[in-house]
């Protein structure tokens, strides 16, 4: 039954990470953590484990929807390495800062964080975007959904500065990182929606590598479990980004913020108790 589980989350995590950039560790994370509620096989998960394992299963979801995203042309590398170079060594910082957190204080936290993450998904198309400002850019060119050639544009300085700190929340929490990339690279960016999503899945895929490394060291990684999620979130990544490239994705995101206010409650719940 609990291989079962595994296997659904995986495929869940992977499909809806992948759709909206998000990696799938924030669906992975609570999963793992809450289980041990219901099922004794889980009882012996601690946060630090379900990060590690969670972070190791990313490298699969970020890959495998990166490799179809590539089909599609939808991923900007040059610009993602950029990124990578702040968020690479932010996920190495987060997942050494976690072992300072205990089973209480990381449900609260975690909670707290997720339910952020839901107000964020919320009022990102809402929130007016910043106006591009001319010198030391890095520019790309980008073919609309029209037909028609435009332009987006970043300055690198402060793309690696948020890269570093999206790094240290994945390595922290166990994320992708997306959920802040994604709309980061949206509003501050201009970045068009689905090469931001595809570009943030290509930086989850390299940051999540160098993140598992640093568990792995740690002893941080249930193989078991990592064995049996990363078949479903491989699936779910290729499935997510196809999905990606055909629909808007709303009524997704909107199942996915409601998930997240009633994971998200449901851990600081658990962890105010104890």
């Amino acid at each position: 039954m609990e291989w079962i589980i595994l296997l659904l989350v995986g495929i869940a995590a992977g499909t809806l990470g992948s759709l909206v950039g998000l990696g799938g560790g924030i669906i992975v994370v609570p999963m793992l953590i809450s289980l041990g509620t219901y099922f004794s096989g889980f009882a012996d998960v601690s946060p630090q484990v379900a990060v590690g394992t969670s972070l190791l299963v990313v490298i699969f979801t970020g890959l495998s929807s990166t490799l179809t995203y590539m089909k599609y042309k939808k991923v900007d590398y040059k610009s993602g390495l950029i990124f990578f170079i702040g968020s690479g060594p932010g996920g190495i910082l987060g997942a050494y800062v976690n072992k300072f957190f205990n089973t209480t204080t990381f449900s609260i936290w975690f909670g707290l964080f997720m339910i952020a993450v839901s107000i964020l998904l919320m009022i990102k198309e809402k929130l007016p975007k910043m106006k591009q400002k001319t010198g030391g850019k890095i520019s790309r060119p980008y073919i609309n959904d029209e037909g028609e050639q435009k332009i987006y544009s970043f300055k690198p300085v402060p793309g690696i500065i948020i890269a570093f700190v999206v790094g240290f929340i994945s390595g922290l929490f166990g994320i992708g990182g997306g959920a802040l990339m994604v709309p980061a690279m949206i509003l501050l960016f201009m970045f068009p929606p689905h090469i931001a999503v595809a570009t943030s899945m290509f930086i989850i895929f390299l940051s999540a590598t160098i993140s598992s490394i640093t568990h792995i060291t740690l002893g941080n990684i249930n193989w078991l479990y990592a064995a049996i999620l990363i078949p479903g979130a491989w699936f779910g990544g290729r499935f997510g980004a196809i999905i990606n490239t055909k629909l808007k994705g709303k009524t997704v995101v909107n199942l996915l913020r409601a998930v997240l206010i009633i994971a998200g409650l449901k851990l600081i719940y658990e962890g105010f108790l104890g």
